[in-house]
């Protein structure tokens, strides 16, 4: 036919049959999927232990002049020419690999994931997998202020996506396993697996399904597992205290998590300046991380404490370690160095450099709070990471893990959300969507029931249908047509069971074949049957019958007769949005008895 959207469809069944309606879209595959995440899981954890092996035998030879991998602080290196150097040349090393490596190393990792998830087809090149752990060990090792988290994800989901594209997955399923895959990496690290599962929802997965959630989990206890034998077990900084808050304690942690919001959101502005100000520097890319790295140096010079990981100085600040001068010159250099390092597009994470920010932050206020100022430096760090990232319950949970002390829980989350609620507010985008949204792609990360999966057909069709009897012959068909305004009719029998679609570019056609006039419709529109939905099934079955015949409206028969009773059109599908629209936007007082109703009940 002239019309696409009038076209006859070559086929009417669907495979199986009609979906049956359930609370969660699950099959067999799930099963599969999570066999597959054993197999990722071993992989992130086992890219975890070399990734922190890596870190520390590039920091031992740059600093100690060691070769071996045991973990040293740099709070006791001596401050001199070569501190200055070594995070320059490191920095050096890294545009070297993204120029003629893959640019896909530089950033912090996180943000390179979802963009993969969102726009790749969730597919990652093997260079990454071994480049982003080298680029990152280089980078931290030689001083740069970043932890190992966003590496471990790009890293762990590059094991998951390289693993799932030796099979036939869809993306969707590739996703689970680049997330499975990250996620495992971060447990591994950290020893959080619930905090993990909880990233993996609020930042990577983009929806909440059985398929996706159940193989990441697996994933996850399978890096759980292996993490005693790689890495050792227990929190990574076990805590205990029980502040016996005031009535007011929480309401103290809210006034925290406002702080650690403002602190966020001064931090993420900063950030996207120094970012652009690079954008705008006579010089090539790759230079810019050898620049960066000589704040990073400079830096050094006035407090070492600031370089590297900084694991030793979180553990400080939850034990309670440090004075306030050296707290308030860690929180001033680290600052500064870790902006300058993260715009110039260098490697390495920002989630170790966020818990001791906010955990600095966090130990100050507790010098006028009570309870231990560790405690507040918990939530401190903790409503840092929630603000930051838009994960509160992320942020709450890894907390209580990284410590051990789940009595802190209710703190913690008042403080997250308190910082979330403050971020979402004033900024558009997060430090992780901003750089894509940089890169010309939207995201929202705003999850919601579809809702043509609650609606029925039978709330959107068109009830009073104009027909075509499939006894007219082509004559009278095109007769009807120029009587009648339609475009496209339903072609009936007797018993008024749909056969077809007859349009009007049909009409006209048959009005210039010779000898078509007088046969009838049932002999034109019925060598191809249509696909029908019923009036109790959902919208969302019938946009995909739709969308696989490639039809602008599908007819809806009684399940029982087969009769047609009605139909379903493009404009049906925008009265589903249109209702989800209002439901947003439409506000009413119901029980307002000082307000008169215009219309009153008789």
């Amino acid at each position: 036919m002239a019309d696409p959207a009038s076209a006859r469809p070559r086929s009417t069944t669907v495979a199986g049959g009609p979906p049956s309606l359930a609370d969660f879209t699950a099959d067999r595959r799930l099963l599969l999927l999570a066999a597959m995440a054993l197999v990722i899981g071993t992989g992130g954890a086992a890219a975890a232990w070399l990734l922190l092996k890596l870190i520390a035998l590039v920091t031992n030879l740059v600093w100690f002049g060691r070769f071996d991998t045991v973990s040293r602080p740099l709070a006791d290196i001596t401050p001199s020419v070569w501190t200055v150097l070594a995070p320059a040349l490191g920095g050096l090393a890294i545009g070297l690999m993204a120029r003629f490596g893959s640019e896909k190393i530089r950033g912090h990792g996180i943000p390179e994931a979802i963009e993969a998830i969102l726009i790749g087809g969730s597919r990652m090149s093997p260079k990454v997998a071994v480049l982003k752990p080298m680029s990152s060990a280089i980078s931290i090792g030689t001083g740069g202020p970043f932890g190992a988290e966003g590496p471990i994800i790009m890293t762990g989901g590059a094991i998951g996506s390289l693993f799932a594209q030796l099979f036939d997955l869809s993306a969707a399923e590739r996703k689970t396993l680049l997330v499975a895959g990250a996620a495992a990496g971060m447990t591994a690290v950290f020893a959080t697996p619930v905090a993990a599962v909880l990233l993996a929802i609020e930042l990577l997965l983009f929806e909440w399904r059985p398929r996706s959630f159940v193989p990441v989990v697996v994933a996850v206890i399978t890096a759980t597992c292996w993490r005693p034998l790689l890495l050792g077990h227990g929190p990574l900084f076990p805590f205990v205290a029980d502040p016996a808050l005031p009535w007011w304690g929480l309401i103290a942690c809210a006034g925290a998590g406002v702080i650690a919001g403002l602190q966020s959101g001064l931090l993420t502005k900063l950030l996207y300046i120094l970012e652009d100000a690079f954008e705008h520097l006579p010089v090539h890319w790759m230079w810019w991380p050898a620049l960066g790295g000589l704040v990073v140096g400079l830096g050094g010079l006035f407090e070492p404490r600031a370089l590297g990981v900084g694991y030793d100085v979180i553990g400080d600040l939850i034990g309670g370690h440090l004075v306030i001068q050296a707290v308030l010159m860690i929180l001033a250099v680290k600052t500064v160095v870790w902006l300058f390092a993260l715009s110039s597009g260098t490697s390495g994470g920002v989630l170790a450099p966020l818990l001791i920010l906010g955990g600095a932050v966090g130990w100050l206020l507790g010098l006028a709070l009570p309870g231990p100022s560790g405690f507040w430096a918990i939530v401190g760090m903790a409503a840092m990471l929630g603000g930051t990232m838009r994960a509160p319950l992320t942020g709450a949970l890894f907390a209580v893990e990284l410590t051990g002390d789940v009595h802190m829980l209710a703190p913690l989350l008042t403080a997250t959300v308190a910082a979330y609620a403050v971020t979402v507010l004033l900024l558009k985008r997060s430090i992780l969507t901003e750089k894509i949204a940089r890169r010309g792609q939207h995201i929202t990360r705003e999850y919601g029931i579809d809702p043509y999966e609650l609606t029925r057909v039978s709330e959107v069709m068109i009830r009073d249908v104009d027909v075509l009897s499939s006894s007219l012959t082509a004559a009278e068909a095109g007769a009807a047509f120029r009587a009648g305004g339609r475009r496209i009719y339903p072609v009936v029998d007797a018993a008024r069971r749909p056969v077809g679609f007859a349009s009007r570019g049909d009409a006209l056609r048959w009005g210039v074949e010779a000898g078509r006039e007088a046969e009838r419709l049932q002999d034109l529109v019925s060598d191809a049957s249509i696909p029908s939905v019923n009036p109790e099934d959902v919208v969302s079955r019938a946009l995909d019958l739709m969308l696989r015949s490639d039809m602008g409206r599908i007819v809806v028969v009684d399940p029982a007769s087969g009769a047609l009773v009605g139909l379903l059109t493009r404009k049906s599908l925008l009265q589903v949005r249109a209702k989800a629209v209002s439901g947003e936007a439409d506000r009413q007082a119901y029980l307002a008895p000082w307000r008169r109703s215009p219309h009153p009940e008789s």
